[in-house]
């Protein structure tokens, strides 16, 4: 079967391949991909500046949805037929501090989906049983492909944080992620406001449709004006970072009240400059977002099964497999919003 290789370590080293079709084993559930999701981590490995370790020659590929072909010896809660999509948590130990806490998307063994086992850029792809879900029956196989992502984000947004009804949230970066953070905050309650720059314009515009009270291109307009105008001056509750950008970052910092909350959800690929006493004066609580864990795909499968969340707004692209870099090219210019790739046999 063709599937999308990270052939070497190093930056590039990424082809189509001829690769072996893989067998469900013991607990394992074997998957004919229909969607799969590129998310900015694959762009990542392909440039090779992230710190999850990869196994390469390995099958990228980590956000899809499929059916269910095959199942090993000891699969229960599965068979044939099931649409379903899968956590990206491969492997992990199951008895560290992080694991026993029901953490393991921190747990220093974990090994993970399209990084260092083979991934769902291809037809095929085998995960435990342990790591299946399935799909709601009002979500098709496109929505059910970004699920990865939308737990990611119930992780940033639900887990790590406590958003209050009317808090003032502030979402920087209307990438895919960004658009899936705003309305997790609604749906808790929260007033959203979206800031981008002059390339986001149509992401803007998405954001606004999806329910944003306030949306800004920080090139041309005063986000600071924006926030003091919108809170009396105390500054927003909530920063869900989702750019990945330092000025974001500096932004984030500057905007946020006393006490508030700021979460990084984006990835930068490179060290950057924080200046910490903000976070000192301010006494703000800030944390890291990596991944997903059991509640969060739960709260993203709920999410989308009510219509609190909506995911097929955001697909702006469905490409073969064959076109992948096209497919990056477009994801590192910010044209469309997400882009998927489609296995061929």
């Amino acid at each position: 079967m063709l599937a999308l290789v990270k052939t070497d370590k190093g930056p590039g080293n990424m082809q189509i391949r001829d690769v072996a079709e893989p067998q469900a084993g013991p607990e394992q559930v074997k998957i004919k991909v229909a969607n799969t999701g590129i998310c900015g981590s694959d762009l990542h490995i392909y440039h090779y500046d992230i710190d999850i370790p990869i196994n390469p020659p390995v099958v990228t590929g980590h956000e899809f949805a499929g059916t269910v072909v095959e199942v090993g010896p000891g699969v229960r809660r599965f068979s044939p037929g099931d649409r379903v999509t899968s956590e990206t948590a491969f492997s992990y130990c199951g008895t560290c501090r992080y694991c026993s806490s029901g953490f393991y998307n921190l747990c220093p063994e974990r090994r993970t989906l399209g990084y260092w086992y083979n991934g769902a850029f291809a037809r095929y792809t085998v995960v435990p049983e342990d790591r299946v879900h399935r799909l709601p029956d009002n979500v098709g196989f496109s929505a059910g492909a970004m699920l990865e992502p939308l737990a990611c984000v119930t992780h940033a947004a639900i887990d790590l944080t406590t958003i209050e009804h009317e808090d003032w949230v502030l979402v920087t970066g209307p990438g895919a992620i960004g658009l899936l953070a705003l309305q997790v905050a609604r749906a808790q309650g929260a007033r959203v406001i979206v800031a981008g720059s002059s390339i986001d314009h149509d992401r803007l515009r998405a954001a606004a449709q999806l329910g944003a009270e306030r949306t800004i291109d920080v090139s041309s307009g005063d986000l600071d004006a924006l926030v003091a105008e919108v809170t009396d001056g105390q500054g927003v509750d909530v920063v869900l970072e989702c750019a990945g950008a330092a000025a974001a970052v500096d932004s984030g910092l500057n905007l946020i009240r006393k006490q508030g909350q700021f979460i990084q959800v984006g990835l930068f690929g490179k060290p950057i400059s924080v200046n910490f006493e903000k976070i000192c004066f301010k006494e703000l609580r800030v944390s890291g977002s990596l991944g997903s864990k059991r509640s969060s795909w739960l709260a993203a499968i709920q999410l989308l099964a009510d219509g609190q969340v909506q995911t097929d707004p955001l697909i702006s692209h469905e490409l073969p497999l064959t076109r992948w870099e096209e497919a990056f090219k477009l994801f590192e210019s910010k044209s469309g919003l997400k882009l998927m790739l489609q296995p061929q046999e």
